[in-house]
């Protein structure tokens, strides 16, 4: 197990994984008054947390799926990616793309964290690729079944 530095700021706990199979944390709204959030607007939404990661590590920030399902709201930079190098609070780009207004509570729970190893790449320029039974087929190429 990873352990990774962090200064929790907010009201709340540290995130924690909800069962022992949990890729991913929830990730609480830290604000002093409620956000509302009427059809198609966005807000970065404070969560008082601040993390140190570890070179070759990222912290992914995704939509929690009861949110998008039953309120339409989710994140417009899906997955957002907080390096290893930023030292900054992470913040949530929250968008409502529902027809009702969505008031975010203090506490409320409104993404999920995910803690991911990656690695760098380096180029390599060539003039031709291999082939592959796709090809260049993009978008739909391998059919609907």
């Amino acid at each position: 197990m990873t352990t990774v530095k962090i200064i929790n700021k907010s009201k709340h706990a540290l995130p924690n994984y909800e069962t022992s199979q949990s890729a991913g944390m929830d990730l609480r709204a830290n604000i002093s008054e409620p956000i509302t959030l009427n059809s198609l607007e966005r807000a970065i939404v404070p969560t008082g947390l601040f993390i140190e990661l570890t070179d070759g590590y990222e912290a992914q920030i995704r939509p929690r799926s009861g949110l998008a399902a039953k309120k339409g709201i989710t994140l417009l930079n899906s997955p957002g990616t907080i390096d290893a190098d930023y030292r900054g609070e992470i913040g949530v780009i929250l968008v409502n793309l529902s027809k009702d207004p969505f008031v975010i509570e203090d506490g409320e729970r409104i993404a999920q964290m995910v803690i991911a190893k990656y690695e760098q790449i380096q180029w390599q320029p060539v003039d031709t690729l291999s082939d592959t039974e796709r090809g260049t087929g993009g978008f739909g190429s391998t059919g609907v079944k």
